[in-house]
């Protein structure tokens, strides 16, 4: 059974005080769309349905989950960040909590206990919610700021797989390109939202609804959920925290009314865009291409659709910050986003850090042993820019981590890769290893920014396993069952993992999911990305606790799971089969330190070295107590 786990300064500790790796996967990647009625995203969709759909079986049916979690535990697992969306909650409309699926989701959290699986919430959200292109919020938020979200496709305020992908072709289309609804964030609809979210106080302060400016209403409700959901697993010690929200947005807060909101693909917009678009006015925008810089342009809103709701109005033309003028939208107030009452705003002082208090009050009201595991804007994160002062207290830096490249283009070649937005080259595996290192370093650096430092657990990192145009698939469907059919999937996870060994990072890999197929129009279920370690197409006559497994020589690897003081340093060598761990043993601490060894690389009888002694092998765990302090080296060597 997993139990509590605490932080020391950067570092996690359980209840014997020893320093803990989390290892961990995402539960699941269809977590983002209903069980009833099926809400894959190749499915079109109007969400007409969006306050009768439940949620239960996300991650797994019942029936089944106990063969996942066996399976998760068996390649070396200890920790699930495991989703939920705000939908699955509060879907029936403000106040009104699904109990069928929190009664399910408790049920999950305990039953990965039984499996040794440590668990964090994660309130789950991409682009703000399925209506506008990702996944997370209520329908019903929708209606609460006066949008109507049918009315998102036509007008080209959110790019919806739903609406522009035709299932009856099939595979990928360019009507719906890769990676494109992370396009969503600078779209009007996720402008508006964020803004409001977070700022509308300060900036939409005459918005009223049930007698609550428009911030506090959606904030009550997030956290009002968040409260149901730590409420119902609060006595399960191995439930050791809450994500605060996934990747957030952040709208307009701080930009200038004509300031270009630059992502790495797709149109250029800008917050008068945005505005004027939505209120029906059609925009020509740049369009800019990974490596490429602007390409075209883009002509949207032909039609004049507006997407407020009949009697409703933008708020921010109300305030006149813009108007339209013969046709045209025109800037009244280009600083009207970054100040407020003569003062620059600061999104992480003004918004975030206030925001991440009030999740750490909301679970530590219920418990006050849990972890918050802080998110901000992963654009910002990757940049080091770190955590907003005032953050409270014991919080974990959950920033996320890809290989940018290999994500968005779904391929690697380990020979070269050029990065897909500095250019920079990187010939051969190593040189690639040392970016990821780099990388890392940076998303390190800003979990210290927060007080006293903080431990950094990436909330996501991961490989597309239908990259070099789904070659592994291929092969397989050809009757091909030899581990060099994900070779390459196997190198890209094999030097994350290095890299992550090398900084001694804790993890949750995105992502486990059992809808996956290797259907190019399917993947994980969710606007065809392709990132689940598992799938039901690769069950084929394997042992069943390897069944359905995807490149597993890549992520099952050996590490240190707990050290009986504080690890200094792990390595890895898939090509000799060598595993290297130096602690600082504490001999004071009396639970020994635990490895894991994977059974399909070590056997039952590998070769152990160093001065702490040989321990005990035992269901894939090496048990070593050390009896001295000291730094001390264990060597572990496939036989």
């Amino acid at each position: 059974m997993a139990g509590k786990i605490d932080i020391k300064g950067t570092t996690f500790t359980d209840v014997h005080g020893r320093h803990v790796i989390l290892r961990g996967v995402n539960f699941g990647g269809d977590s983002k769309v209903p069980t009833s009625p099926d809400g894959h995203t190749y499915r079109p969709s109007t969400f007409d349905d969006h306050r009768t759909v439940s949620f239960v079986g996300r991650p797994a049916d019942l029936a089944q989950l106990d063969e996942h979690l066996a399976r998760l535990r068996h390649w070396g697992f200890n920790c699930l960040r495991l989703l939920l969306t705000w939908e699955a909650v509060e879907h029936a409309g403000p106040g009104r909590y699904d109990e069928a699926f929190l009664d399910y989701y408790a049920e999950v959290c305990r039953r990965a206990g039984v499996h040794g699986l440590h668990v964090f919430v994660d309130f789950h959200q991409d682009a703000w919610s399925r209506m506008s292109g990702g996944d997370g919020a209520p329908g019903w938020t929708w209606e609460a700021i006066g949008m109507d979200f049918s009315k998102f496709p036509p007008s080209g305020a959110a790019h919806l797989m739903q609406h522009q992908y035709d299932a009856a072709k099939g595979g990928r289309q360019d009507a719906y390109p890769v990676m494109s609804w992370s396009g969503n964030y600078s779209r009007p609809a996720n402008g508006v939202m964020w803004t409001l979210f977070f700022a509308g106080a300060d900036f939409a302060p005459n918005m009223i609804v049930d007698g609550r400016n428009i911030q506090t209403y959606l904030q009550d409700h997030y956290f009002g959920a968040v409260k149901a959901v730590a409420e119902r697993v609060a006595h399960l010690d191995n439930v050791i925290g809450f994500d605060t929200l996934n990747e957030p947005g952040t709208g307009y807060i701080g930009k200038a009314l004509t300031a270009p909101i630059i992502r790495y693909k797709g149109p250029i917009w800008t917050a008068l865009d945005g505005l004027a678009l939505a209120s029906g006015v059609e925009r020509r925008l740049p369009v800019v291409s990974p490596g490429q810089g602007v390409v075209g342009n883009q002509t949207l809103n032909t039609e004049g659709v507006s997407i407020w709701l009949e009697g409703r109005e933008d708020p921010f033309r109300a305030a006149g910050v813009w108007d339209i003028q013969d046709g045209d939208p025109v800037v009244l107030k280009e600083d009207y986003f970054q100040s407020v009452g003569g003062r620059t705003v600061e999104l992480g002082r003004d918004y975030m850090a206030p925001f991440f208090r009030r999740m750490a009050a909301t679970v530590r009201e219920i418990r006050p042993d849990w972890l918050i595991f802080g998110e901000v804007d992963p654009f910002e994160a990757v940049m080091g820019h770190g955590f907003p002062k005032g953050a409270p207290e014991r919080m974990v830096n959950a920033s996320h981590w890809y290989d940018l490249t290999a994500l968005v283009t779904k391929r690697f070649t380990p020979d070269q890769m050029t990065h897909v937005l500095t250019g920079q080259v990187r010939c051969g595996g190593k040189a690639i290893e040392d970016g990821y290192v780099e990388e890392m370093s940076m998303l390190i650096a800003a979990g210290n920014t927060l007080d006293g430092g903080a431990p950094t657990l990436l909330g996501e990192c991961g490989v597309q396993f239908d990259m070099n145009d789904a070659e592994a698939y291929r092969r397989w469907s050809q009757g091909e069952r030899g581990n060099d059919i994900w070779a390459a999937q196997a190198e890209a996870l094999g030097r994350m993992y290095n890299a992550i060994d090398r900084l001694l990072l804790s993890s949750t890999q995105w992502n486990y999911t059992v809808s996956n197929r290797n259907d190019p129009m399917v993947g994980d279920g969710w606007n065809q990305e392709d990132l689940s370690i598992w799938s039901l197409d690769q069950v084929d006559g394997v042992d069943v606790l390897d069944a359905g497994g995807r490149a597993i020589d890549g992520f099952c690897r050996p590490y240190v799971r707990a050290a009986q003081g504080r690890l200094l340093r792990q390595s890895f060598c898939r090509e000799t089969g060598v595993f290297e761990a130096e602690i600082d043993m504490d001999p004071a601490l009396r639970a020994p330190t635990e490895i894991y060894l994977p059974q399909r690389r070590f056997s039952d009888a590998p070769r152990v070295e160093g001065d702490a002694g040989t321990g005990v092998l035992e269901a894939q765990i090496l048990r070593i107590r050390a009896e001295k302090a000291g730094r001390q080296t264990i060597r572990v060597i496939a036989q």
